[in-house]
């Protein structure tokens, strides 16, 4: 499971919205916000966003077992 809110963070710290991270991953926005609702993320898409976001602790944000 993804701390979505921790990710909304990186992408906000990024200075991008999530509509550019969408374009980055491949996928339209909708998806995107679909699978931030979820908090589930291919490993594909994963790779992807720890690279754009320079995410140097990638555990702390996408393999969270219960967000609080």
């Amino acid at each position: 499971m993804v701390d979505t809110n921790a990710l909304r963070g990186k992408i906000a710290e990024k200075r991008l919205s999530q509509s550019k991270v969408a374009e980055a991953l491949g996928i339209t926005p909708k998806t995107f916000y679909e699978k931030m609702g979820r908090g589930v993320f291919g490993s594909d898409e994963i790779e992807k966003m720890i690279e754009l976001l320079d995410i140097e602790d990638p555990t702390a944000i996408f393999f969270v077992k219960q967000v609080t």
